[in-house]
């Protein structure tokens, strides 16, 4: 890989350490997938926030890389463990790490926006624009439907962008890796977003290429069903991006019996001892339909309800958040249902969840069992 006499440099620690190290991580990279060069940025979305995930070697890194470290470009960071005003039973040392987490990330000059669905929250660039998102739904999304361009990042590559406003010229930031080999194609009519999501965990599954075509769902999504997909094309396999529509390449079929392999795999348990929505975060839509829903209802479960501070702050202007409060539900800011301790298996045998990529990570990470269900069903059967 080609780097400019600029980059050779930065490479040497001629700028310092941490900009060495980001450069070494991205030329790296850039060797193992074949990137002629690199190229400018617009945007970072960084992962590796959550102590949960990170863990301390983890916080230690970003604690020494930060004393060096800023940002180049806008950079924006995923959820961390927990919503800093309801730290309710958590350990001191969960929230002291945590805390070290984000004082680090501010060092840097990080947005410290805390959401996995920043196409929700910040104005996005034009078209064509290269990018680099660790949080994989939000490279779906914004490789499938803004015409963003960027590689389904991991923590490292993405901070190494941030901070150098660089990012390897390999796989989807190419023509050739965005036009899809395999189409998948719908037999059946979807009946709510949580179709999307199996579709799109099964699109990760059998899917090995950058790019799948879907069929069958028609040419254009709600913004509800689009995350829904992208969430679950991120969560089970390597694929980044999707088109809607027909493709010239191999079919598979994904047909009510597929749906039902998905579902079967992730659903653990018959039901839950609490609710928990939000993976990804729900956004305005997704909130003004769950009040809607709940008007007049009350849960009959707990109720754990993720967003990012900005769009609750958004809902709150408008009023829903004080109708969902007022039928049960818990506003958890700036966290995630993935991953968070505040679902932990010494407190919760089983949760009922609303997407694929939440019922994922709670038997895999937060190791409980998972009541998988649309938010239609979760409000019938646990709301009145």
């Amino acid at each position: 890989m080609e780097l400019t006499r600029e980059e050779e440099r930065a490479l040497a620690g001629e700028n310092g350490e941490a900009l060495a190290s980001a450069y070494r991580i991205l030329a790296a990279i850039g060797e193992a997938t074949g990137a002629k060069k690199l190229v400018p940025i617009k945007w970072a979305h960084v992962s590796g926030v959550n102590y949960n995930t990170i863990g301390e070697a983890g916080a230690g890194f970003l604690e020494k890389f930060s004393r060096d470290a800023r940002v180049a470009v806008r950079t924006t960071v995923n959820p961390m463990g927990y919503d800093v005003d309801k730290p309710e039973q958590l350990s001191q040392k969960f929230i002291e790490k945590q805390g070290s987490i984000m004082r680090s990330y501010g060092r840097m000059g990080v947005e410290r926006s805390f959401t996995c669905t920043p196409y929700e929250v910040f104005d996005i660039p034009e078209k064509g624009t290269a990018v680099s998102f660790a949080e994989s739904n939000a490279a779906v999304f914004s490789n499938s439907l803004l015409g963003l361009r960027t590689n389904k990042e991991s923590a490292l590559s993405a901070l190494a962008s941030s901070v150098t406003g660089k990012a390897p010229l390999s796989d989807l930031r190419l023509d050739e890796a965005r036009n899809p080999k395999i189409e998948i194609k719908a037999g059946f009519e979807f009946a709510s977003d949580l179709d999307y999501g199996l579709l799109g965990y099964f699109a990760g599954k059998m899917v090995k290429d950058s790019s799948v075509a879907l069929a069958g769902i028609g040419r254009s999504l709600a913004r509800p069903q689009a995350k829904a997909l992208s969430a679950g094309i991120g969560t089970s396999g390597s694929c980044g991006m999707f088109t809607l529509g027909d493709s010239s390449g191999e079919k598979i079929a994904f047909g009510k019996e597929e749906a039902r392999k998905i579902k079967d795999e992730l659903n653990t348990a018959e039901d839950g001892d609490l609710i928990t929505l939000g993976s990804p975060q729900l956004g305005l839509e997704e909130l003004a339909t769950l009040a809607r829903m709940t008007e007049g209802k009350k849960f009959k479960k707990r109720c754990m309800i993720f967003c990012s501070r900005a769009i609750h702050n958004q809902a709150t202007r408008i009023g829903l958040t004080g109708q969902i409060e007022k039928a049960g539900g818990e506003f958890m800011c700036d966290s995630c249902t993935c991953l968070t301790p505040y679902v932990d298996k010494k407190d919760y045998d089983s949760v009922i969840v609303n997407s694929a990529k939440a019922a994922y990570y709670m038997n895999h990470s937060n190791k409980v069992k998972v009541a998988l269900k649309d938010v239609k069903t979760i409000v019938k059967e646990y709301a009145q």
